[in-house]
């Protein structure tokens, strides 16, 4: 499946158009991809439907950049951890 790489910035002016598309969007910072938006369409059922299908285009994204999402767990969970810097 292909995938829309946008920056943040696209993201927000566009996301009318990308909640109607039927295209999962890469939202990107600085050039890095921080998120995926992949748009659901219709009732209950088809929203389930959507987010396995979702999860399953994830898996694969994560796979093909050799993303260890365990890796990516442990690092969240030691981030949140940590105490927050003071703001001046």
């Amino acid at each position: 499946m292909e995938t829309t790489k946008v920056g943040i910035k696209e993201f927000r002016a566009g996301m009318t158009d990308y909640i109607a598309s039927n295209t999962p969007v890469a939202v990107t910072r600085h050039g890095h991809t921080v998120g995926y938006f992949i748009p659901t369409h219709g009732h209950a059922d088809a929203d389930i439907a959507a987010l396995k299908k979702a999860s399953k285009t994830l898996d694969q994204l994560l796979a093909a950049q050799g993303v260890d999402v365990e890796e990516v767990v442990a690092e969240f969970k030691a981030a949140r951890k940590k105490p927050k810097a003071a703001v001046a």
